[in-house]
């Protein structure tokens, strides 16, 4: 079979010109290469085309019928010289020659007035932040990667743009149903004056109609308690959210009357990752995968007759070393039973806040670099963007949602909207 040729353009010719004189990498990307060069006069010619454009308008916009008979001479703006002005970018330092105009009217829309960095590099900056990369290390990787030298004073400007962002976001309208809301909070450290104290993350995490996943909100607090939750869950009721079929919590104290306190129609049900946990730290290490075996028997149980004789199985085993897990059970069997109602494809989402102890997994990663924040809003924006990355990965509904929400549809009758 014969070649197929391939025709070369205009832009082809001119590359095969300019690397003419290949003399390696370094001849393009260096400091000095045939790349930064280029992009300074790109830059320099799409500055010009600008003023141009400019001016055109300008002049149509004083002598309309300009642009159909030639008008008689007038006062107009021109052109008026160049200004001096050196830019960050992803190759480093570039200095251009900016247009000016006589009259001062011209806003370049390619590299605004005063802004000292080209598109592109702010991104990068906002991407290392947002996987947990320090000011100095991203200082570092840019200085290696672009020989771009930034200042930790300019690493926080470009990053502190998303506060606005946050704020509307965490205002922003809410849905009128989410079927499951899973509750959660996770503690870092923050320096408060001359000390450093640990804070709770407040966390929303929900299933919306379509069974995609959706973060509601994030809040700071001294302190994970039922009380700020109250305070969480009206806000969330504010913002929109009217009814939540199943909020999935952990063990804390309050928690469930704090959620019925707004939401008096939701059933509320126990973490059973969380009650393992609180199980097992009684049982030394050589037993626990034993007497983990034994309590997967109750929360495994067909119905919840099955899942009181497993209890009853195990409290005769067991409670004579460990009393005190048969106990914390039965303290909670009212949260840990509502999940036997449903087929256990909609139990495997909602027995265990696993949804959002995968997405607490993911926040710890990006958290560990982090010995201690300055203030509470670097919390804010660094979780926000990190979150805003993970919830790319949120594009399908939830396995088996149609049969869950059908399944919903005749457990809470009426409460669907149509």
């Amino acid at each position: 079979m014969p070649r197929r040729r391939i025709e070369k353009t205009r832009a082809d010719e001119l590359l095969d010109e300019l690397l003419e004189d290949y003399q390696g990498p370094e001849a393009i990307l260096g400091q000095e290469g045939l790349l930064k060069q280029l992009t300074k006069r790109l830059v320099e010619r799409a500055l010009q085309a600008e003023l141009s454009h400019h001016l055109e308008h300008e002049q149509l916009q004083v002598n309309p019928d300009l642009a159909v008979t030639e008008p008689e001479p007038l006062e107009r703006n021109s052109r008026n010289g160049y200004s001096a002005k050196t830019v960050q970018g992803e190759l480093g330092q570039i200095p251009l020659q900016v247009p000016r105009d006589r009259q001062s009217t011209f806003k370049p829309v390619l590299v605004p007035k005063g802004q000292r960095r080209l598109a592109g590099l702010e991104e990068k900056i906002i991407a290392l932040y947002a996987r947990g990369s320090s000011t100095r290390d991203i200082q570092a990787q840019l200085q290696d990667l672009y020989g771009v030298e930034i200042s930790a004073t300019l690493i926080s400007q470009v990053t502190d743009v998303v506060i606005e962002e946050v704020r509307q976001w965490q205002s922003r309208p809410l849905e009128v149903v989410y079927p499951i809301v899973w509750l959660d909070a996770l503690v870092v450290k923050v320096r408060d004056g001359n000390r450093i104290c640990n804070k709770a993350v407040y966390l929303a995490l929900a299933v919306n109609l379509e069974g995609n996943k959706e973060l509601l909100g994030i809040w700071l607090s001294q302190a994970e308690g039922a009380k700020f939750w109250l305070s969480v869950l009206t806000e969330l009721k504010n913002r929109g959210l009217q009814d939540i079929f199943i909020a999935c919590v952990d063990g804390l104290t309050g928690f469930p009357d704090a959620i019925e306190a707004v939401y008096p129609q939701a059933q509320v049900q126990l973490c059973i990752v969380h009650l393992m946990r609180n199980s097992l730290k009684y049982v030394p290490w050589k037993q626990q995968r034993e007497v983990a075996a034994d309590l997967k028997q109750i929360y495994q149980a067909t119905t919840v007759e099955q899942a009181e004789d497993a209890l009853t199985t195990f409290a005769q085993k067991w409670d004579g070393r460990y009393p005190t897990i048969s106990q914390l059970w039965l303290r909670h069997w009212e949260r840990v039973i509502p999940f036997f109602t449903y087929p256990g494809d909609i139990r495997r989402v909602i027995y265990t806040t696993n949804a959002i102890e995968s997405l607490n997994r993911s926040l710890r990663k990006v958290l560990k670099t982090k010995g201690s924040f300055p203030n509470d809003e670097s919390v804010l924006k660094l979780l926000y963007l990190a979150l805003r990355n993970i919830a790319k990965k949120w594009t399908m509904p939830i396995s088996n949602w149609k049969a869950a929400l059908c399944h919903f549809a005749i457990e809470f009758p009426g409460r669907i909207p149509d």
